[in-house]
């Protein structure tokens, strides 16, 4: 049961960190379209799809910023109980320093379950528009994925290559496919001069069609004009969108990446990154909770602008090392579980010394 301490400080917990998320995430969006209004004119952006990017823009910013938000609201409303010297009362009073950090242990853990639910579910779709918009108005001319000499692995036999590719017109041109037999052996090669995706047809059309296969040492070659025909891949895994990953939901995400663990896939790295984080984005509310508390807990001479000033510092620090394990992992061999382990932990140690000092 919770006591009245409890519902207090938790009631203080959720309802200041929702008030800075209603106060920061306009503030985002109002900066978000100072800057970007000249663009949306210029491409004369539908009323409808601005509003529709905002809203993804709110769940995928805001959620990133989930653990930043959490820890300075910590820090805002544990301090005021500071300085008002309740924090004093309560210990004196006889409640431990533990007792006394439960209510905000259940309010991370409310927290970090709404973390989890939005990352793995909620946040993906949002992602997809958000990311959408951005390059077809904001980032218009920019690539969002690799376009040209793109060598893909299909499977354990099958191999394809194509020198360009069009997403918009979705056509790749100098298309060649190698099959090799069990003996890894060349069983045929095809190439086209492109490879065109006909939705309505469902059916991928060549041109310039040429077909080579080894029967018995001889080679036999066939060739025609226009090919329609089905092949076993989607025409968008020639170069999936270099946000891919961020779009698919937690069991999307794992069959996604085993698929291009299967194919061999060079970015792979990048793709498991995302799915560590939103596993450890959780954990990181109950690290930066205790952190937050363990310093804005005592009174000290400077008040709530200290606290605030080191709040702000920390979370600089936390998303600095965050930012820089993970490109380590997305543009070298180092493993993306370890990227997102060794931030964690080092929070985790500060977490656990700050916690061992407030106790004295």
């Amino acid at each position: 049961m919770l006591s009245i301490i409890d519902k207090y400080i938790l009631k203080r917990y959720l309802a200041t960190f929702f008030v800075m998320l209603l106060l920061f995430i306009p503030i985002g969006i109002m900066a978000n379209l100072a800057e970007q209004i000249g663009k949306m004119i210029d491409n004369e952006v539908p009323l409808s799809e601005i509003v529709m990017y905002y809203w993804n823009f709110t769940l995928v910013i805001g959620n990133l910023l989930f653990p930043i938000f959490l820890f300075l609201s910590v820090i805002f409303f544990t301090s005021k109980l500071a300085n008002n010297t309740e924090i004093v009362a309560i210990l004196s009073s006889g409640v431990s320093y533990g007792r006394f950090l439960r209510p905000y242990l259940i309010g991370a853990s409310i927290i970090a379950l709404m973390m989890f639910f939005m990352n793995m579910f909620i946040v993906p779709p949002a992602s997809v528009g958000y990311n959408e918009f951005k390059f077809k108005y904001l980032k218009k001319g920019k690539q969002d994925r690799v376009t040209t000499n793109i060598f893909n692995q299909l499977n354990e036999s099958d191999y394809i290559y194509v020198s360009s590719f069009d997403p918009a017109r979705q056509i790749g041109y100098n298309f060649t496919m190698e099959r090799f037999n069990e003996q890894n052996t060349l069983d045929f090669k095809i190439s086209a001069a492109n490879i065109r995706w006909i939705e309505k047809d469902t059916v991928y059309r060549l041109t310039s069609y040429e077909k080579r296969k080894l029967v018995n040492d001889k080679e036999i070659v066939e060739t025609k004009r226009r090919l329609d025909t089905i092949f076993d891949f989607k025409i968008d895994d020639l170069t999936p969108v270099s946000y891919i990953a961020e779009t698919k939901n937690m069991f999307e995400l794992d069959k996604f990446i085993a698929a291009q663990r299967k194919k061999g896939a060079s970015n792979i790295n990048s793709y498991v990154l995302v799915k560590y984080k939103r596993w450890a984005l959780p954990i990181a509310a109950f690290i930066l909770t205790i952190i937050a508390v363990a310093v804005s807990s005592v009174k000290r001479r400077g008040g709530m602008g200290v606290n605030l000033a080191f709040g702000i510092g920390v979370a600089f620090i936390y998303i600095f090392f965050d930012k820089v394990f993970g490109t380590l992992a997305e543009q070298s061999g180092f493993s993306p579980l370890w990227a997102v382990i060794i931030p964690n932990v080092m929070f985790g140690a500060i977490a656990f010394y700050l916690l061992q000092n407030a106790k004295r």
